[in-house]
């Protein structure tokens, strides 16, 4: 044999040598990872199978015609797709990639493909490989489900619920139809949540949820906005999904108590406000604004109703929102002010004391009615703020008055007290704190208060009614007969006095039965031992009826107006 012949016969060797190596390391580079390969030779017409086939196939590749056995073990909603990227030099494409899921073994696998052509455009050879992808397809799911559902509910979230409405309101405008949404708010839930407990609460919306899902359809979307809120949206209201029909649906969810695990019970309301596309907004967002708005008019008329859009009731919402404003500068600026209304015995005609009444000095120099500014501050907290400095000017003044005049010791000074105030936990050592910086007597201090303050704890508001009767102060109960009135619970309250309120007194001369009230009430105080006051007396024949039935003490403008501190100061200058 020639030296040229061994010379090619050892480069051959080596080149095969070179090649073996080469399969070999690939083969074992293709062992070592997870995933799965199919090497497809369209010269030889071979399949080469590499890698971690059967932790995904349960198959021998073969073949050519074993790629059609893989899609068959595909569920059925990826069979084209996983057909057409098998398939790819059907298409003339040279790489792509697809996601499926196997029937059997549950598994996401994302399927990749390459391809090489001659010149001529035929395929040479084909690689596929196969990866696991369930875990981060699992995670992309779970993700996607968070960002549209809520996971305690399993409704649609408050960020889906956005996006969608905004496209049914879009669909609204192009096939000129009406989109209406339901704003949802559950009465009284925070009660729920005190007296049973925050996972008995989870559990109520739970069931709450439950309930509403089956008024889910194509044209109806059913959210979860947050704790105790959920908010409906409707496309072409019609039928059984017609805003009269979905209102009935949830009241009857809402009609039977809600069964919980530990075998307690809760039975709930729901107020609802309605806003409809286009007639109460063209925008999306302003659309469920207003249905939360006549929500809160819903809530505020009693609880358990339905509000439709009315225009006066957002401009009066908007109104609030300007006064809530002015108040919070206000309050900066000292722009509040007290005035005192007299109070007189019948009996001996003396000032018995005065009512504190607080007034508010706009911008524009106009005196605001607290019957416009006190409900709104008692609705945004700002009562607590005002009801604190109110009780410092009171007894501040009441300090100044008792230093300059004689005779002091029996004069009464009524500070009206929110329930809201009432109820915070400072306020006993607040005002008692009060009363001894300014160095004043605590039997000189009357509490008047309403019924609505023992509605939610009556135990609670009667235990800090002790202390401070035990310390010395007085209390009033303001505007008796007009509340929930129970003759059962009066006897238990350690009050002083019962103020006969003014919707009495103005027919207490022309209505007999009126008058029989009148009677009633200050013949029950006097077996109580309460002191009586009647407010709002403007005319004498009033004052004189209610002198002759027994009233121990007047209240209204036939015998003073409100005054400022000054004029209270030359008033108890004459009786000097």
């Amino acid at each position: 044999m020639s030296d040229t012949n061994n010379y090619q016969i050892s480069l051959l060797t080596a080149m095969n040598s070179k090649l073996a190596k080469s399969e070999n390391m690939l083969k074992n580079i293709c062992n070592i990872s997870e995933d799965a390969y199919i090497y497809v030779d369209y010269e030889d017409k071979k399949m080469h199978v590499l890698g971690n086939w059967s932790y995904f196939f349960d198959i021998e590749a073969d073949s050519l015609v074993s790629l059609g056995q893989i899609v068959d073990l595909a569920c059925d909603d990826y069979l084209e797709g996983l057909h057409h990227i098998l398939n790819l030099e059907k298409t003339g494409e040279t790489k792509a990639s697809f996601e499926f899921k196997l029937r059997d073994k549950q598994l996401n696998i994302l399927s990749r493909v390459n391809i090489l052509y001659d010149e001529a455009k035929f395929p040479l050879w084909k690689i596929i490989s196969f990866s696991d992808v369930t875990k981060y397809t699992n995670q992309n799911e779970e993700l996607q489900y968070m960002a549209y559902y809520d996971t305690l509910t399993g409704l649609y979230n408050r960020n889906y619920f956005v996006m969608s409405l905004n496209e049914m309101v879009e669909k609204a405008r192009i096939n000129n139809t009406v989109v209406s949404v339901l704003f949802i708010d559950v009465d009284d839930f925070r009660k729920v949540n005190d007296g049973m407990g925050m996972i008995e609460g989870d559990e109520v919306v739970q069931s709450i949820g439950f309930g509403f899902k089956a008024l889910m359809d194509d044209n109806v979307l059913v959210s979860h906005f947050n704790s105790d809120v959920f908010c409906i949206a409707v496309y072409d209201p019609m039928g059984r999904r017609s805003v009269d029909s979905i209102i009935e649906q949830i009241r009857t969810v809402m009609s039977k108590p809600f069964k919980l695990v530990n075998g307690k019970e809760a039975t709930l309301t729901v107020s609802i406000g309605v806003a409809e596309y286009p007639e109460s907004t063209s925008n999306y967002l302003e659309l469920i604004n207003l249905a939360e708005i006549v929500m809160l008019k819903a809530k505020n008329k009693g609880k358990n109703n339905v509000q439709y859009y009315d225009r006066p009731i957002i401009d009066e919402f908007i109104s609030n929102i300007e006064i809530e404003k002015k108040m919070e500068k206000a309050l900066k600026e000292q722009s509040f002010f007290m005035n005192y209304q007299p109070q007189y015995d019948t009996a001996t005609g003396k000032l018995r004391g005065v009512e504190a009444l607080v007034r508010w000095r706009s911008d524009e120099g106009k005196t605001v009615s607290p019957e416009t500014f006190i409900p709104i501050a008692e609705k945004n907290g700002a009562i607590l703020t005002l009801g604190d400095w109110i009780i410092e000017e009171c007894i501040s003044d009441f300090s100044k008055w008792n230093e300059k005049h004689i005779g002091m010791d029996d004069f009464l000074i009524s500070i009206n007290v929110s329930s809201i105030q009432f109820k915070n936990k400072s306020f006993v050592k607040y005002l008692i704190s009060m009363i001894q910086k300014y160095n004043i007597s605590p039997t000189n201090i009357e509490l008047e208060i309403t019924e609505s303050v023992f509605i939610d704890n009556m135990e609670e508001i009667i235990h800090k009614m002790r202390i401070l009767k035990d310390f010395g102060i007085r209390f009033s109960m303001d505007d008796f007969g007009t509340g929930f009135s129970s003759l059962s619970y009066l006897r238990d309250l350690p009050i002083d006095t019962l103020k006969i309120d003014k919707s009495f007194v103005d027919d207490v001369v022309t209505d007999g039965s009126t008058r029989t009230i009148a009677e009633s009430i200050i013949d029950l105080s006097k077996k109580l031992g309460f002191d009586t006051i009647a407010e709002g007396v403007e005319h004498e024949v009033q004052y004189s009826l209610l002198k002759n039935i027994g009233c121990e003490n007047i209240q209204g403008f036939y015998l003073g107006k409100p005054m400022s501190f000054e004029d209270i100061d030359n008033l108890l200058s004459e009786r000097d």
